[in-house]
């Protein structure tokens, strides 16, 4: 019976998942904070307490994230692109474009039958498209990103943002502030301009049917929303789709 680990160590949180002859059997996620590699510890601890494990029964680790490297107990790394496509793979065998929104990053995958990877994009440069900005649009809205997708459904005007950098759009989204823009249209703006910034990496490794969106952003249903408009498609989100990396991550390692 082979028991493996993988553990996602992202921007803002570490995700620790256990696997045991092809099923998950615990799982666990905390935030990342200052001390990456405290919390990779903790993770994994959770999850193999979730499992009723000790570590000397886990017979492989692999890490993945941007924070990989800090994760010492683990015996190798995957790339968080690998990790996506074992993980999708492992959840929904027939999906072929994979789309992973993080809190600082933002990636398309497009895999084939075997869940290997056939071409994929990254989009590292600018928090616009990311987790993060989200965030920090719904502070600056004083509402809760949980909240934004039934504001977007309120929108009755089309209102485009131009910005294409974090810093420069949140000096837009004050200007609509001030114009008294309605905070419906606003949301909705903001949830379009990171569509079209992730749709714009699906173009460019190809979207083929089924697509899946995964990451902490797949929670924020007015983005899939946003995509889905966009592209005329049915988007597929997986069960707890922030884990998807972790298990690909433990796939990897069995």
């Amino acid at each position: 019976m082979m028991i493996s680990a993988g553990i996602d160590s992202g921007a803002k949180n570490v995700k620790a998942v256990i696997i045991k002859d092809g099923a998950v059997i615990g799982k666990s996620i905390v935030p990342t904070g200052i001390d990456a590699k405290e919390a990779c510890g903790k993770a994994y601890d959770q999850a193999l307490s979730v499992a009723g494990l000790t570590r000397a029964e886990v017979e492989k680790i692999l890490a993945t994230g941007v924070g990989k490297k800090l994760c010492d107990f683990a015996q190798g790394e995957v790339t968080e692109v690998s990790a996506d496509a074992q993980g999708v793979r492992f959840m929904m065998p027939q999906v072929r474009t994979v789309v992973d929104v993080g809190a600082e990053e933002g990636r398309a995958v497009r895999i084939n039958e075997q869940g290997n990877v056939v071409d994929f994009a990254i989009n590292d440069k600018c928090a616009a498209g990311t987790g993060i900005f989200i965030e920090t649009i719904a502070r600056a809205l004083e509402t809760k990103v949980e909240d934004m997708a039934a504001l977007s459904e309120q929108a009755t005007k089309e209102i485009i943002m131009n910005a294409q950098c974090a810093v420069f759009a949140e000096s837009e989204l004050v200007s609509l502030i001030h114009s008294e823009v309605a905070r419906a249209d606003i949301v909705r703006a903001v949830l379009a301009a990171i569509a079209d910034r992730t749709i714009s990496m699906m173009r460019r490794v190809g979207i083929e049917k089924e697509v899946a969106l995964i990451g902490g952003v797949a929670l924020n249903k007015g983005f899939i929303k946003a995509i889905e408009r966009e592209l005329n498609i049915t988007i597929a989100v997986p069960t707890d789709p922030q884990f998807i990396g972790a298990i690909g991550a433990a796939v990897a390692a069995a």
